[in-house]
């Protein structure tokens, strides 16, 4: 029961850094204007995910517990675990990335519009029409 209660705990933390690291990836491909994505930044992701994930779990195990901590197995069943969470983490995002984008610019600094819904003007009431006519 401990064993699955600190898997747990560490699959909040691997949720959690899923969330900040794929956001940190998108800015970073924003800022260096990437068109394509950068396979070394997910190659990071999920070595920062398993950090996070891997102190958590010696942490709990170690101090909270108090059981010996196996290093190559928990490393193991924790990247099992990080893997998966990434994956979807990422098709998810970039779903999200590309449905909710308003625009994007280009290398010359100009900027292409993609949603055609934030090209559409906002209707107003029609009793505030005339409001500040004269």
């Amino acid at each position: 029961m401990v064993t699955v209660l600190t898997y747990f705990v560490c699959l909040i933390f691997i949720v959690i850094s899923v969330f900040i690291t794929l956001t940190f990836k998108n800015e970073l491909e924003r800022m260096f204007r990437e068109e394509k994505e950068v396979f070394v930044f997910h190659i990071f992701n999920v070595l920062i995910t398993l950090t996070v994930a891997f102190a958590s779990q010696a942490v709990i195990t170690i101090y909270v517990v108090g059981h010996r901590f196996h290093f190559i197995r928990d490393a193991l069943i924790l990247l099992a675990i990080t893997l998966p969470i990434y994956i979807l983490g990422h098709l998810a995002f970039e779903r999200c990335k590309t449905v909710y984008r308003k625009y994007a610019a280009t290398e010359n600094g100009k900027v292409l519009v993609l949603n055609e819904k934030y090209v559409k003007q906002k209707k107003r009431f029609k009793t505030l029409r005339h409001y500040n006519v004269k």
